[in-house]
């Protein structure tokens, strides 16, 4: 599946995200700047959480609450080896009944969960993004 959006359409295409995924476990793939926070943020709002929502970067992990369940949001941008998963208990977080939201996934190769949807930004334009869907 593959969307072309721009930020007007941002609510739209995290909409559709959530209709078509097969897994509450979703891996963001895209180069620095490509929105993959500012797209979790509405995947966030749509899920129905209340906090602010901010990037994870220095935390690894913001945990928030959605009106049915919890979401995890990580992002790996700064993990410097896998061995830091076992510190944060990461594969506790893939255990539970939550949306987990992972940026930087290449980071962390062998810790992938099979049973997650790979999202891939990249950039059209300025104002454009294409982003594309696939089943792990």
């Amino acid at each position: 599946m593959t969307y072309t959006y721009t930020l007007q359409e941002l609510s739209t295409t995290a909409s559709a995200i959530i209709a078509n995924t097969s897994s509450k476990t979703l891996l963001f793939y895209g180069q620095m700047g490509m929105g993959k926070t500012t797209l979790i943020k509405e995947l966030c709002l749509q899920l129905g959480v209340q906090d602010v929502i901010s990037s994870p970067t220095f935390s690894l992990v913001n945990e928030y609450q959605a009106t049915d369940c919890k979401v995890y949001h990580f992002d790996f941008y700064r993990i410097n080896d896998e061995e830091e998963l076992y510190q944060i208990g990461f594969e506790d977080y893939l255990d539970q009944d939550a949306w987990i939201f992972i940026e930087w996934p290449e980071k962390i190769p062998h810790f992938i969960p099979e049973q997650a949807t790979a999202i891939t930004i990249t950039s059209d334009t300025r104002t454009t993004r294409t982003l594309s869907m696939i089943k792990q």
